[in-house]
C-alpha cells in the first residue's frame, strides 16, 4: 500500500470505497496497523484514558501528545497519521492554534492534525489551513468538552441540534478541513451530513453510511475494560489472553520450570569457574 494522502481519501469517497481508521499510541502498535493495511492512524488524545489511566482526555498535554506521535510515525510508513490537538492547545487564539499545530507537525512528525468543534472553531481551522497544515475536524460528541455536553451522550437527536451539527459540518468544510469525524450521532444524521459534504466523513458511533469508520485500538482488541461504548465491536480479547500468559509465566518461575536449558547461556570453562571463588 502506498502512502495514504488527502487526495487518496477524497478519491475513496468519490468511488464509494470505505475508509478504515484506528488509534495507535506507540511503535509496536503502529507496525501492526501498518501491516493490516489500515488507511489512517489517529494518535488520539484518547491515550489519556487508555494508556495514561486518566479519567478524561482533558489533562493531556502537548508534550505528551508529541511524545506518542513520534514512535507511531517511526512505525507506520503507509497510513496517514493524524495528530490530535489536546484541550487547551487551540482554545485561546488562532495564533496559539497555529503555533501548536505546527509543533505537532514539526516535533511529532504527523501528516495532519485534528481538533474538536464546529462553527466556533471554523476561523481557527481556516487559520491553521492557511498556515499550510491540513486539518481533520471532529463534531458531535466532543470528549474535550464532555462536561459542557452533560456526559457521554448521543448528539443531534432532535431537529434543532441536528441542524446545528449540519451547520458545523458545512462550516468546517468551508474553512478548509479535508475530513470530519462524526461521533455519537443518529445514523440518519451521519448519512445526511455525509451526503451534503464533498469531503470524507469518518464515523464513530455515527452509523453505517459515513465514508469511513474509526475505533480506539484498545477497545477493538480488548485491552481497555473500564467501559465499552455501544458503538464498539470487540474483535479480540487480548486482555484475557495476556493475563493467562502472565499467570503461566509466574507459575513456571515458582515451579522452576523457567528458564530451561534452551534459555540460558554457557561459555565459562571449569577452570575459569574455580578462579571465581
Amino acid at each position: 500500500m502506498a502512502k495514504v494522502t488527502i487526495q487518496k481519501l477524497k478519491a475513496m469517497k468519490e468511488n464509494g470505497e470505505k475508509i478504515s481508521m484506528i488509534t495507535a499510541y506507540d511503535y509496536p502498535t503502529a507496525l501492526l496497523v501498518d501491516r493490516a493495511g489500515i488507511e489512517i492512524i489517529l494518535v488520539g488524545d484518547s491515550l489519556a484514558m487508555t494508556v495514561l489511566g486518566l479519567e478524561t482526555t482533558v489533562p493531556i498535554t502537548m508534550e505528551e501528545m508529541i511524545h506518542h506521535i513520534r514512535p507511531v510515525v517511526r512505525g507506520a510508513k503507509n497510513p496517514m497519521i493524524v495528530g490530535d490537538m489536546p484541550f487547551g492547545s487551540y482554545n485561546e487564539s488562532k495564533e496559539q492554534a497555529v503555533r501548536n499545530a505546527t509543533r505537532l507537525m514539526k516535533e511529532g512528525g504527523c501528516d495532519v492534525i485534528k481538533l474538536e468543534g464546529g462553527t466556533e472553531v471554523a476561523e481557527t481551522v481556516k487559520a491553521i489551513v492557511d498556515a499550510g497544515i491540513p486539518v481533520m475536524g471532529h463534531i458531535g460528541l466532543t470528549p474535550q468538552t464532555i462536561s459542557q455536553l452533560g456526559g457521554f451522550k448521543v448528539q443531534g437527536k432532535n431537529l434543532e441540534s441536528a441542524k446545528a451539527l449540519m451547520e458545523d459540518a458545512r462550516a468546517l468544510e468551508e474553512a478548509g478541513a479535508f475530513s470530519i469525524v462524526l461521533e455519537c450521532v443518529p445514523e440518519e444524521l451521519g448519512k445526511a451530513i455525509t451526503q451534503q459534504l464533498s469531503i470524507p466523513t469518518i464515523g464513530i458511533g455515527a452509523g453505517r453510511y459515513t465514508d469511513g469508520q474509526v475505533l480506539v485500538f484498545h477497545d477493538l482488541v480488548g485491552l481497555f475494560e473500564r467501559f465499552t461504548p455501544k458503538f464498539v465491536k470487540r474483535y479480540a480479547n487480548l486482555g484475557e489472553e495476556i493475563v493467562k500468559a502472565l499467570e503461566v509465566y509466574k507459575q513456571e518461575v515458582k515451579e522452576k520450570k523457567f528458564p530451561q536449558q534452551e534459555h540460558v547461556f554457557g561459555g565459562l570453562e571449569e577452570e575459569d569457574l574455580k578462579r571465581l571463588y
